[in-house]
């Protein structure tokens, strides 16, 4: 369902789960394990070889379980399950990337909100359209939506269930970039590339700092993350080099 390989410091997890990648608790071990296989690589790339990035939850998996009580019950343990993995996605010192060429919805769009960056096709569709059945973004979408772009966007997007297109997403502010479908791929290798010659010390440092900001821890984090990586040997190097240039 998700396919893994490696090269060098750079990961590339394909999402191939015929047609368009449906999400269920196979799918999200698998991303989990993933994840786990991955760890030593600097950078992660997620990509879909299916028409879509990913369509979301399985709809056999809800139809089977939406009647009753207990299946009902079973579908919040399942966005729970996704949650917790879309969690350690995020919180991974893997610097990871969305390339989205195809549709993201629901909990599809909800896993690249966990990725570091997001690019995609300005042709994708992306959206969160849950509210249309009476739903709502369970799997992170709510907090992570609204964290990225802002209650106003997170308004228009969930409570309208819209689904826009790649270039407008990107001018919402859910992408950083949206490009030419026939250049999505080279552009994902080539941020992939770029930030894999970064010091792995320096974007866990920054990651975590980043996350902070949601905190108010962040400002003393900052001052640790910097008193560490002052004094190790990779940054003094750097440094020197970028004084002596300088000088």
């Amino acid at each position: 369902m998700i396919s893994l390989r490696i090269e060098g410091p750079v990961a590339v997890a394909t999402l191939s789960r015929p047609p368009v990648n449906a999400i269920d608790e196979g799918w999200i071990a698998r991303l989990q394990e993933v994840l786990g296989m991955a760890a030593d690589a600097r950078v992660l790339v997620m990509r879909s070889n299916q028409r879509a990035f990913s369509a979301g939850a399985d709809l056999a998996l809800m139809r089977s379980r939406f009647d009753s009580a207990a299946g009902r019950a079973q579908m919040v343990e399942f966005a729970r399950a996704m949650q917790r993995a879309y969690a350690q996605l995020e919180a991974s010192p893997l610097v990871s990337i969305a390339e989205i060429g195809g549709a993201a919805m629901g909990g599809g769009l909800e896993l690249a909100l966990a990725c570091d960056f997001r690019i995609a096709s300005d042709t994708a569709r992306l959206g969160l359209p849950e509210a249309r059945l009476g739903l709502l973004p369970g799997a992170g979408g709510t907090q992570r939506l609204t964290r990225l772009c802002g209650e106003a966007t997170a308004k228009r997007l969930i409570l309208g269930a819209e689904v826009v297109d790649g270039k407008e997403a990107a001018r919402l502010g859910l992408l950083q970039w949206a490009v030419a479908p026939d250049e999505l791929a080279a552009r994902a290798q080539g941020l992939a590339a770029d930030l894999a010659l970064l010091p792995v010390a320096s974007l866990t440092a920054c990651k975590r700092c980043i996350a902070a900001a949601r905190g108010e821890d962040g400002f003393e984090m900052e001052l640790a993350a910097t008193g560490a990586l002052l004094g190790s040997e990779d940054t003094q190097g750097r440094v020197r080099a970028f004084l002596e240039k300088r000088r």
